[in-house]
């Protein structure tokens, strides 16, 4: 990947506009993922943000469809498609290859807590085996401080061993450095893409060889971040890095989704952007002053 561009190396999971009955706001939708792609930030559509398991799997389809449809390329669509349902899974795997997706983003099944590896890799496998397509690339999606269910370095030995074509790259939301500096080290040599899940670990993961990040603050500070992605060799690198994680950490002294939302609102002049589904619940007035003060005093703008 040549070095001027950062084209791939950073993704954002995408956060969903809702309109007054919940359903998912089609035209806002796509504008936002517009702003981002011409922001070179790739869309890492159904994630954690993007309220994905408060979504339905017609939801999703509905919502893919029509950012192909608005002529979203599909090398910049990585959608999250794990369930825990296998069936599920394997239907939003399938409507992801019939969109031309460059690869899905997968978690664990993670209602049931404290299973063994064996488990998860059954589950995994057997999702491959019902796709039934080479052209499946998956990217695992380790997040243990929510799912609680964690994707261990050898299960990720095991289903590259078996499936080395399919498992492609992970994303590390785990917060732990120390790990994904470890699957860099252990995968990375042999393709495998290994990307943080917050960018307070971008410019570590591409010194250590790892792809980039897919993170929550992309949605608001995508440019700053690719421009790290471009640019992680260059001397101003390591000041350019505290710059984003200032910009995080004023994101990160208000639920995330909601304040993610409501700097997207101030950003678009529209109230409606701060609905979010139950169990969650949007910024009430006070914090969403808070928040666009703080940002005004960070100098923060989208």
């Amino acid at each position: 990947m040549d070095s001027s561009s950062a084209s791939g190396k950073v993704w954002s999971p995408v956060v969903t506009p809702f309109q007054s009955d919940l359903s998912p706001d089609l035209p806002r939708y796509i504008e936002h993922c517009r702003w981002l792609v011409d922001n070179d930030v790739g869309l890492a559509v159904f994630g954690t943000n993007s309220e994905a398991n408060s979504l339905s799997v017609a939801h999703k389809q509905q919502l893919l469809d029509a950012l192909v449809e608005a002529g979203v390329p599909g090398s910049r669509l990585m959608p999250g498609t794990g369930s825990c349902a296998i069936e599920d899974a394997v239907t939003l795997s399938r409507h992801a290859l019939e969109a031309g997706c460059h690869g899905v983003l997968m978690l664990p099944p993670f209602y049931y807590k404290n299973v063994p590896d064996e488990g998860l890799y059954r589950y995994f496998a057997e999702v491959v085996e019902r796709v039934g397509d080479a052209a499946l690339k998956i990217y695992l999606y380790h997040i243990p401080p929510v799912a609680q269910v964690p994707i261990s370095l050898g299960l990720i030995e095991r289903l590259r061993k078996a499936y080395p074509e399919t498992f492609v790259g992970i994303k590390d939301s785990s917060g732990d450095w120390d790990n994904t500096r470890a699957m860099i080290q252990q995968f990375a040599g042999d393709g495998f893409q290994v990307y943080a899940g917050n960018e307070r670990f971008l410019l570590q993961t591409m010194r250590e060889g790892g792809a980039g990040c897919i993170s929550a603050t992309a949605n608001v500070n995508g440019r700053a971040i690719v421009a790290l992605a471009k640019q992680w060799q260059e001397s101003d690198a390591d000041q350019a890095q505290l710059g984003l994680n200032a910009t995080r950490e004023v994101f990160e002294g208000f639920p995330m989704i909601p304040a993610l939302k409501s700097a997207i609102a101030d950003f678009r002049d529209s109230a409606d952007w701060c609905r979010v589904r139950p169990p969650l619940v949007a910024l009430d007035e006070a914090q969403r002053r808070q928040l666009a003060t703080a940002l005004d005093e960070h100098g923060f703008s989208m």
